[in-house]
């Protein structure tokens, strides 16, 4: 089967969907199925592209590129949409490989693994887009999707499946842009109390959330500010910064994971502006009204979602399905925080080393169970099938608060949902096929394109069970040293993607002690963590749930 892995995307975590789609490309099995990579530029362009395309720091290392560095500024390909003619776009998109049409998806690919994240594409947007072509996707439907970008619905939806109450308040652009913020705080503060939690609704990767801690005025409407995407620059602080720091500030703007990312519109013009040269220009010769003038992400907010401060063990729990549609939610991973100020934003989530992670959470077994009855419930109720990710709070007193669903979950080979998968006894290429498959088996209960679907699905069954039969044992030995546990992961996963090896990790302490490793210990963080597992009985929820998984681990791993 023809996979076309979509990665990139319009969003501002086109940078882990970039991540992700190599690492589909790697692990994915290359006995079942033929990676096809399309690269989604920010302008919606599918661009049919070749695996040297994954190995770039970023995307725009490669798309836009170098070329187009002008005023040594490292821009996305909308900075330059304005400055480019089609014909130069078009030449553009050669460079990388082959535009193609959505019309036309089904010369190239049979089944679109979707590794985008964000607006336009975990809400719906390119579901639909890809179900009006007859185009079988991974992960959940329309509806799932749609409930799970919008926060403020989410919190609205898993009060009525679960009954728990959170407060939350929602401030609209018009409430917010040009009131008396000294109100609005006011009133945040006497309905959610201190901390509070500050969102964009429609961002994932915890982009957009920002805590409150202290009672400020000033770090609240920074909080707001920075949820509703707009950047307030100051005219005096403009004149005083130096040619270079006015470069920085400029070049900040455009990368995703620090600023609001260009287009910006001048709010009090409406003038857009698209390349960070012309934002230099602007500010320098436009006297801000006031003093004081305001830039928008034209993909700005309309809303921020205002949440009390849990306080609690914080955990991420990751759901999955039988094939008849039974709801199994994994063992849920407890997201510890080293500092316990620390916020858990964008970088803490990706860049840098400031949490360690449990599973379970560490609980009683009862809190535990109580926190899988309460994502698998959620995850029926809000119409989400195939796979889904969903985070939340156990508090101190034993209640289980849940938010965020995330329906297309972030793919790094240490990723908490392929973390938790392997519990079950899956490592990153059998999750793979499990999400192709089981999203197969989804698109067919909508009634689209039945017939076809069913070939397709019977062909992979047959496929994946005439490969069981052919696996070769082979052994992957390692010494107890981090290097070589890490290189030991890296050759079982490429041992596993070829589809033709049933690899086998051996932890060698000495001639006397050798321990073969189940695979769940391949993706703890480091060596220290195997080392103090390795003797360690299953914790009974582990047990439980496989159990309960056993007929999904069956099918892929015998």
């Amino acid at each position: 089967m023809r996979i076309g892995i979509f990665f990139g995307g319009p969003a501002r975590e086109r940078e882990i969907s970039y991540a992700g789609g190599k690492t589909a490309y790697e692990n994915i099995d290359k006995a079942l199925f033929t990676p096809v990579l399309i690269f989604v530029d920010s302008l919606g362009n599918f661009i049919l592209t070749d695996e040297s395309k994954l190995y770039h720091a970023g995307i725009r290392d490669f798309y836009p590129g170098p070329a187009f560095r002008e005023g040594n500024f490292d821009v996305y390909i909308e900075s330059l949409q304005q400055q480019l003619s089609q014909a130069e776009l078009d030449e553009l998109m050669h460079g990388i490989g082959t535009p193609i049409q959505p019309q036309d998806f089904k010369k190239y690919f049979d089944f679109a693994f979707i590794i985008l994240h964000g607006p336009n594409c975990e809400d719906g947007a390119i579901q639909g887009l890809l179900e009006w072509h007859k185009m079988p996707y991974m992960g959940p439907g329309l509806l799932g999707s749609a409930v799970s970008i919008d926060k403020i619905l989410q919190n609205e939806q898993i009060a009525r499946a679960n009954g728990q109450q959170k407060k939350m308040q929602v401030v609209r652009w018009e409430q917010w842009n040009g009131a008396d913020v000294h109100q609005v705080f006011e009133t945040a503060k006497a309905e959610l109390g201190l901390p509070i939690v500050v969102k964009a609704p429609h961002q994932g990767s915890s982009i957009g959330v920002a805590i409150v801690k202290e009672d400020s005025l000033d770090a609240f409407v920074k909080a707001m500010n920075q949820c509703f995407f707009s950047l307030e620059v100051k005219a005096d602080d403009w004149k005083s910064w130096s040619d270079v720091e006015k470069h920085t500030f400029a070049q900040r703007i455009a990368n995703l994971d620090e600023s609001i990312g260009y287009p910006v519109a001048i709010q009090e013009t409406g003038e857009i502006i698209y390349h960070p040269i012309d934002l230099l220009e602007k500010l320098d010769n436009y006297p801000p009204i006031g003093g004081k003038g305001a830039l928008l992400s034209i993909n700005a907010e309309d809303q921020v979602l205002l949440e009390e401060f849990v306080r609690g063990q914080e955990f991420s729990c990751g759901v999955i399905q039988d094939d008849d549609g039974t709801v199994i939610a994994l063992p849920p991973t407890e997201i510890a925080k080293l500092e316990e100020e620390q916020t858990f934003d964008f970088k803490t989530k990706y860049k840098l080393n400031v949490t360690r992670k449990f599973i379970p959470v560490r609980t009683t077994l009862d809190n535990n169970q109580k926190i899988q009855y309460n994502i698998a419930l959620v995850f029926e109720k809000l119409g989400m099938n195939a796979v889904a990710r969903i985070d939340g709070f156990l508090t101190p007193d034993g209640c289980v608060l849940l938010h965020d669903p995330n329906t297309l979950p972030g793919m790094s080979p240490t990723s908490l949902i392929f973390k938790q998968m392997a519990e079950i006894g899956l490592d990153v290429t059998h999750a793979i096929t499990y999400l192709i498959r089981q999203s197969l088996r989804e698109r067919i209960r909508t009634g689209k394109d039945t017939v076809h679907l069913r070939v397709l699905l019977a062909d992979l069954d047959q496929s994946i069970e005439k490969q069981l039969g052919e696996l070769v044992e082979q052994t992957v030995e390692f010494e107890a040293t981090q290097e070589a546990y890490l290189n030991a992961r890296k050759t079982f996963a490429q041992l596993s993607a070829s589809g033709k090896v049933k690899p086998i990790a051996v932890l060698t302490i000495n001639e006397e002690e050798k321990y073969p490793l189940p695979i769940s210990l391949l993706f703890k963080d480091t060596i220290e963590d195997v080392l103090e597992m390795v003797s360690q009985p299953t914790h009974p929820l582990i047990v439980e749930t496989k159990e309960k998984a056993k007929n999904v681990t069956r099918r892929f791993v015998g």
